[in-house]
């Protein structure tokens, strides 16, 4: 650790002087705050008769100072969805927002928070693209910001961070935990791997924790409280977000020590300068939105809606929704940092499932029968990769359009998780024309000479069975437990049923007696 300080204080320096941008510093003045310095005397030199037309900002190089103690680096170099290109910005006037009511606005918004809202021209026309272009778009946001702005306000509030900033992850992500920037930021901050894991980010093969609402809510709340500590300026807190500490106190050097983000936006990367505007804008157009007739629809679950168990062994989402019948892209939306929609069960790692309220009570009443149900489906389910299947007995599918996860599973009587595996598979994302490589069901170990995508049906047993009519909140589990002796798996092989979605209220099934 010693010799990576050494290395970053020499860089820091190298890169100080090739700017010729030094400056005195008159040691005399520094009062108590800048004392925060006192363990780091060696970084601030005075200058020598060869250097003494050098020029250096005392606050640039406190930043510089405090950030090399802070060792973060910026994990935001991502193109941000909510930053219009210079081309996308209309020069348009809107009938709803006149000049003068827009600035009056502005100022209002700028008494009642901690960051400069200026009125200038490009923030006008980029509010007004919002509403001209973006309606639906916001209305959409909203609806998710009944769950995620509850969370995020406990935490902002818990690191004492502006609760604005809550419509900050609108411009990182626009509300998609699982959003993945072409340079591998991923979830709804945008962390970097390895600012990720200097916050605690776990990322392995089951689980990206830069994806779990909860934790990275809370890695980017401490990210922006030191950020704050070290330029005691919430615009250029942000600014630093998202270009890092480094290009910030350039552009304060470069604008002669200037510390107001509407000075210094000039010299800073291209897509900063717009990144604090798209900011104020979303902002405005949350605040503003009833006056603007934007509302939020009212599908998505809200935060009070739920709640998070820790689980004790391996689950699958499958075996989640069979035992309980939760929704799977309820569990994909409330818990998207699973990345094959297998909650891993690990010595020493805690992971948690976060379930609508309703559901809770359920999963702990039945929690040891439905790790029992789990394991018995894992001990007989066929194996990821199966080495001894002859390579005729895959069958290669293309994606047509129209074409999801689920639906594939069915035509082939498998699982979503073990198509995710057999072809590496992040997310449930798929594009035409893509191929995947599948393992029908009925191969089992069997060595085939034809490949085949439809396999024969089990033939159904004959003798005296009942007749189960489903009824709401039912799942195949759920019933399967009022019949001794009958499994799930037995319901599904009689009723033909090959998908977890077939199964609603009303449906008739046949129950042997065995």
């Amino acid at each position: 650790m010693r010799k990576f300080l050494i290395i970053i204080v020499v860089l820091s320096f190298r890169i100080g002087y090739s700017q010729i941008e030094t400056d005195t510093i008159n040691f005399e003045k520094v009062d108590d705050t800048k004392q925060l310095l006192s363990g780091n005397d060696s970084l601030l030199v005075k200058n020598t008769d060869s250097v003494s037309a050098f020029k250096e900002h005392f606050e640039a190089t406190l930043i510089d100072s405090l950030w090399l103690n802070e060792l973060i680096k910026s994990p935001l170099y991502d193109t941000i969805q909510y930053v219009l290109r210079d081309d996308e910005i209309l020069i348009t006037e809107l009938e709803e927002l006149p000049t003068e009511l827009l600035k009056k606005r502005l100022k209002e918004l700028d008494s009642r928070t901690p960051f400069h809202i200026e009125y200038n021209p490009q923030l006008e026309q980029i509010i007004k693209t919002y509403l001209k272009r973006r309606k639906s778009s916001f209305s959409n946001l909203m609806e998710k910001a009944r769950f995620y702005f509850p969370l995020f306000e406990e935490n902002l509030d818990k690191y004492d961070v502006p609760l604005e900033v809550k419509y900050l992850a609108i411009v990182e992500s626009a509300l998609k935990p699982r959003a993945r920037s072409r340079v591998g930021a991923t979830g709804l901050w945008q962390f970097m791997y390895q600012t990720g894991k200097q916050f605690d980010l776990k990322v392995s093969s089951y689980v990206d924790e830069r994806s779990d609402p909860y934790k990275a809510t809370e890695a980017a709340c401490k990210y922006l409280a030191s950020l704050y500590k070290i330029f005691g300026d919430w615009d250029l807190a942000l600014a630093a977000y998202n270009s890092g500490p480094g290009n910030v106190s350039k552009a304060i050097r470069r604008s002669g020590g200037s510390r107001n983000y509407w000075n210094i936006r000039h010299n800073l990367p291209r897509e900063t300068a717009g990144y604090v505007p798209a900011f104020y804008a979303t902002l405005y157009i949350f605040e503003y939105a009833n006056e603007h007739k934007i509302k939020a629809r009212e599908n998505a679950l809200a935060y009070f809606e739920t709640d998070t168990i820790q689980i004790k062994k391996q689950l699958t989402f499958e075996q989640i929704y069979e035992t309980i019948n939760v929704d799977i892209e309820v569990l994909q939306f409330l818990n998207p940092q699973y990345k094959l929609d297998i909650i891993p069960y690990i010595k020493g790692r805690n992971y948690t499932l976060t379930l609508p309220v309703k559901d809770i009570g359920k999963f702990l009443s039945n929690e040891k029968e439905i790790y029992a149900f789990a394991e018995a489906e894992e001990a007989k389910r066929e194996k990821p990769l199966p080495k001894y299947i002859d390579e005729n007995a895959r069958t290669v599918y293309r994606v047509v359009s129209g074409d999801f996860l689920g639906k594939i599973a069915n035509k082939f009587r498998v699982s979503v998780s073990n198509i995710k595996r057999w072809n590496n598979l992040r997310s449930t994302r798929l594009k035409i024309g893509q191929r995947l490589t599948i393992y029908p069901k009925n191969m089992g170990n069997v060595v085939t000479t034809k490949p085949t995508s439809k396999p024969s049906n089990k033939p159904l047993p004959t003798g005296d069975y009942d007749t189960y009519t489903v009824k709401s909140g039912d799942s195949l589990w759920l019933i399967a437990q009022k019949y001794p002796n009958v499994s799930v798996q037995n319901i599904k092989d009689w009723n033909n049923i090959w998908s977890v979605k077939s199964l609603k209220p009303g449906t008739k099934l046949k129950i042997f007696k065995i």
